[in-house]
C-alpha cells in the first residue's frame, strides 16, 4: 500500500521518533509504513488518519487503486 505518511510528518517538522511518540508506536513501526514494509492495522491507521485531520483514503492508496488510475 502506497501512503503520504512521509510527507505528511515532514510537512509538520516531526521526526520519525516524534510521530512514533505520537501513535503510540514505535519509530521502527514508523519507518515501515512510510516504506511500504508494513501496512498499519485499521485501528492505527484511522489513528494516522485523526491525528493529521485527513480521510484516510488521503494518505493510504491501495496498489491495485493506483493501477486503476494510470489506465489509459
Amino acid at each position: 500500500m502506497k501512503n503520504r505518511l512521509r510527507v505528511l510528518r515532514a510537512e509538520r517538522g516531526w521526526s520519525q521518533a516524534e510521530l512514533a511518540q505520537r501513535l503510540g508506536v514505535s519509530r521502527q513501526t514508523v519507518n515501515a509504513i512510510e516504506t511500504g514494509k508494513y501496512d498499519p492495522s485499521l485501528p492505527l491507521a484511522f489513528k494516522i488518519a485523526e491525528l493529521f485531520g485527513q480521510p484516510i483514503e488521503s494518505i493510504f492508496t491501495p496498489e491495485w487503486r493506483e493501477d486503476e488510475e494510470t489506465k489509459p
